[in-house]
């Protein structure tokens, strides 16, 4: 299941998924299907669900949380892909707006929190259909998408502009991912978090370094290749550890 599905990454992900045959069903979400063109062509392929759902509404998550029950069934749902996000531009040296503020973080990180604790049971759900202790992708795993940006120790000005709120909600994200593998870890569920590059998309703009189906065909790859060595990690697209 990937949120955020109807444009950049997130219909990235989507579009190198369903290169991949041993994927039976996948999950794709967004706020308002029936506006994704791009994402609403893919529909040819049965095994793609394309769902409404608004991260930043609970009773949206739950609604949805019960259509997955229902085609995920007794299998559970191997992998939970939390990708939307926004951006909102926000400086220390600027006008101060709380309400700006407080959006970002609900959405990039709080939402991400309460999207992973909705479909926590059938993450373990899957893991329990699996039988010893391996951690690996296709038993259970939550993967965030993450931003270098939110790391404190390389924050040297690289980016410039005002990213002041995104990096907080992006910090955050990755401070919950953290306690998510130390709380999950006794279920076998795997925790990554990752960044998958500078990307010209809407949010990362048209000057940014890469193309979205050169990092999402990368990241798909590397996600699919995620075991025990992994967990707990930030990593950028080709699974280099990020310091925090």
């Amino acid at each position: 299941m990937v949120t955020g599905a109807n444009r950049g990454i997130g219909l990235g992900l989507v579009q190198h998924f369903l290169e991949y045959d041993a994927i039976e069903i996948l999950i794709a979400t967004c706020r308002n299907p029936e506006k994704a063109e791009e994402l609403n062509k893919l529909k040819g392929d049965k095994r793609l669900h394309i769902i409404a759902m608004d991260v930043d509404d609970d009773e949206s998550i739950k609604k949805v949380f019960e259509e997955v029950s229902e085609l995920v069934s007794s299998n559970g749902l191997n992998v939970l892909i939390n990708n939307a996000g926004i951006l909102l531009p926000y400086e220390v040296d600027g006008q101060i707006c709380r309400k700006t503020m407080l959006k970002q973080l609900e959405t990039n990180s709080v939402s991400v929190a309460i999207v992973t604790q909705t479909f926590l049971g059938l993450l373990k759900k899957a893991s329990s259909n699996v039988s010893g202790e391996d951690v690996r992708i296709d038993r259970a795993a939550i993967i965030n998408i993450s931003s270098t940006m939110a790391s404190i120790e390389k924050n040297d000005g690289c980016f410039s502009g005002p990213m002041t709120a995104y990096r907080m909600s992006k910090s955050a994200l990755n401070s919950f991912s953290r306690q998510s593998y130390m709380e999950l870890s006794k279920y076998n569920i795997l925790v990554v978090s990752f960044c998958p590059g500078w990307v010209r998309t809407d949010m990362g703009g048209e000057n940014a370094d890469i193309d979205v189906n050169e990092s999402t065909r990368t990241l798909s790859a590397n996600i699919l290749r995620l075991d025990s060595r992994n967990n707990g990690l930030y990593f950028d697209r080709f699974l280099h550890p990020i310091p925090n």
